[in-house]
């Protein structure tokens, strides 16, 4: 069976590793992205050259219009969607006294209301298939809290409350939804972090590669995952 997969935020970092490890499941992946267009293109570019299958496809999933037209005319030409992993996010961190309105609204539009925007569209159209995946990556500081960082822990704590939501409503329908909560990983984000201090918050002692996050998800969105549902999956190097 050929398989479709929307990665939202596939064009760097933990999205493009999911992208091209369920490419290499043999499932045709749909590579979203914002603003960078060259990017996205180099992942298709990458999955092609593997002998897989790849389209980009371009939408802010905070602008819920635009996101739930697209995805709705996508459906229409198509198909359904088979899997859908929910990457994409923002940070835009500052003290709680000093954050203002517009940081804490686009860190949650991004990260927690595009959820309903991504997901609303490609919903019914899996409960017809009754199979399906539903993939948010969330993060270690959903469930510890971070200086600087409360909206975007909100965020993330929010989209494990409405990803396990979701998965109660449909696991009758041959759905599973899960969540992964990453913790140190080596990317941009934590490019101004000291070594140091993550060997000394990680019990492994290091950060965390993107492909091994992208290997639960893949577990997550396969066949095999067929009863884990409203699961959030540490992968943190120990931190609990």
């Amino acid at each position: 069976m050929n398989r479709q997969a929307l990665v939202t935020g596939a064009s760097r970092g933990i999205g493009k590793a999911i992208a091209l490890r369920l490419a290499r499941e043999g499932m045709h992946v749909w590579v979203n992205y914002l603003r960078s267009e060259q990017a996205a293109d180099e992942v298709v570019a990458l999955i092609q050259a593997s002998g897989g299958n790849a389209t980009t496809v371009q939408f802010d999933v905070s602008d819920r219009e635009t996101c739930m037209k697209t995805l709705e005319t996508l459906v229409e030409k198509e198909g359904a969607m088979d899997v859908v992993v929910h990457n994409a996010g923002a940070v835009s961190d500052a003290p709680f006294p000093g954050m203002d309105v517009d940081q804490w609204e686009r860190v949650i539009n991004t990260s927690l209301n595009s959820f309903f925007y991504v997901c609303r569209p490609l919903i019914m159209p899996m409960i017809r298939k009754r199979w399906g995946r539903i993939v948010s990556v969330s993060s270690i500081a959903a469930l510890h809290g971070n200086r600087g960082q409360s909206n975007y822990a909100a965020a993330k704590a929010g989209l494990i409350g409405a990803t396990r939501s979701l998965a109660k409503e449909v696991a009758n329908r041959g759905i599973c939804v899960n969540a992964v909560a990453p913790g140190f990983i080596a990317t941009e984000m934590i490019d101004g972090i000291a070594a140091d201090l993550i060997k000394q918050n990680v019990p492994m002692g290091r950060a965390g590669s993107v492909q091994e996050v992208a290997e639960v998800v893949s577990f997550l969105c396969s066949d095999a995952a067929s009863y884990v549902t409203g699961e959030v999956i540490n992968v943190s190097g120990g931190i609990i």
